[in-house]
């Protein structure tokens, strides 16, 4: 999915633009335009018919969020939840020229879900999808920064952006702009390293930090904002030290009437304990290295979803076990280990445990196999049609058909 929102190559685009530098991108230069990952037909039917709820939507105006009451409501007799939308008070708000921010569509709607599956697979960070809804000659937010990277994807109207270099190179999550207002407001007077209207079918990528706002102009603009959060380096080194916390030397309390206020007193506290952290990563870097990397994939678990299965559709097919297909769930985490004569596939949130004669299957089925009961490698049919439907149960394998 990445080749549709960027006019290079791969590898150019991940060594010269990711992280790096801005990459705008016109249409002519793109595989086909974005009208059919939501164009504005689809938005009036998100807000019209699919009972979207906060904070899944949010309005903003004049550069601010508007309240939720202004555009929230229950739906009457069997759907009395107060925070759904109420779609006449979205319209007041829209005429009044605010723009609405459908959030989470990554998790709402099916040509977004299977986009920004795509986009994970190819970034190997995790991704979301929102998008903004603007009307004519107006704006939503100030000119302010993100703490992710973002593809900005303009699928109907157009809209006047302007970027400037960034005031902190690399924000984390804890590090909004909000913390740099002032210098924000002064780096908007620069010359802008970008200031183009994007038509339907263009992108432009920006990395986290750099300063952006934007305008529509003469009609309603619809863009998608595919934001993706990427692991750092500052991810890895937690993943390291939070390690730390089954040490009892690091565990040990500091001395009674330390004055954590004294400035000498705690910097040569700091000089002891990172002198001691150095020689447990140099005796230890191999154990630390596969834990950090444990961690790491829990992470990255936590972070992103598996394709969804559908339960009725998995329950059938587990019926029909000795006859049906399957392949493994795409995006599902998990690790395979063989221990005490059981294989252990090992989820995020739980552990399957099989007979090791499974084995051979569990890691072929894990590796891109599909097959049927009679194709499981190390299995007869009997044994494969068994597996199968565990595993279809489990939610690990979907129907190859499905």
């Amino acid at each position: 999915m990445l080749n549709r929102c960027i006019g290079t190559d791969p590898q150019t685009f991940a060594r010269e633009h990711w992280g790096r530098l801005p990459l705008l991108t016109r249409a002519a230069d793109l595989p086909r335009d974005f009208d059919d990952l939501l164009s504005t037909t689809d938005v009036d039917e998100l807000l019209a018919e699919r009972g979207v709820r906060a904070p899944f939507i949010r309005v903003a105006k004049e550069g601010g969020l508007v309240a939720r009451d202004a555009y929230l409501g229950p739906a009457g007799f069997g759907a009395e939840m107060p925070d759904q939308v109420d779609s006449a008070k979205v319209l007041a708000q829209f005429a009044s020229g605010a723009t609405i921010v459908l959030q989470g569509l990554h998790r709402l709607w099916p040509p977004i879900i299977d986009f920004v599956r795509g986009m994970v697979d190819d970034l190997g960070h995790p991704v979301q999808a929102n998008a903004y809804v603007t009307p004519p000659q107006n704006r939503g937010f100030d000119p302010h920064y993100d703490v992710h990277d973002v593809f900005v994807l303009q699928t109907a109207g157009t809209k006047h952006w302007t970027v400037h270099e960034p005031v902190h190179v690399d924000p984390l999550g804890t590090q909004p702009w909000t913390d740099h207002r002032d210098a924000i407001a002064v780096r908007v007077q620069d010359e802008s390293v970008v200031d183009a209207v994007l038509n339907p079918g263009d992108a432009l990528y920006l990395p986290r930090g750099w300063i952006h706002s934007a305008r529509a102009l003469g009609e309603t603009s619809v863009h998608l904002t595919i934001g993706v959060a990427p692991f750092t380096g500052m991810d890895v080194v937690r993943a390291v030290v939070d390690q730390l916390e089954g040490v009892a030397d690091f565990r040990r309390s500091l001395p009674a009437a330390v004055d954590v206020t004294d400035q000498s007193e705690m910097v040569a506290t700091v000089t002891k304990l990172v002198a001691e952290l150095t020689d447990r990563l140099r005796d230890h870097v191999s154990e630390l290295g596969e834990e950090a990397a444990t961690r790491m994939r829990s992470r990255y678990a936590d972070r992103t979803r598996p394709v969804a299965v559908r339960p009725l559709a998995s329950l059938a097919a587990a019926e029909q076990a000795a006859t049906i297909a399957v392949r493994w769930r795409h995006g599902l985490v998990a690790t395979v280990r063989r221990r005490d004569g059981r294989v252990h596939l090992v989820l995020p949130d739980r552990t399957v445990s099989l007979p090791d004669v499974c084995a051979d299957a569990i890691a072929a089925l894990h590796a891109g196999l599909v097959a049927d009961a009679g194709a499981l490698p190390g299995l007869d049919a009997a044994d494969g049609e068994v597996v199968i439907r565990r595993l279809l149960r489990e939610a690990v394998v979907v129907p190859a058909n499905g």
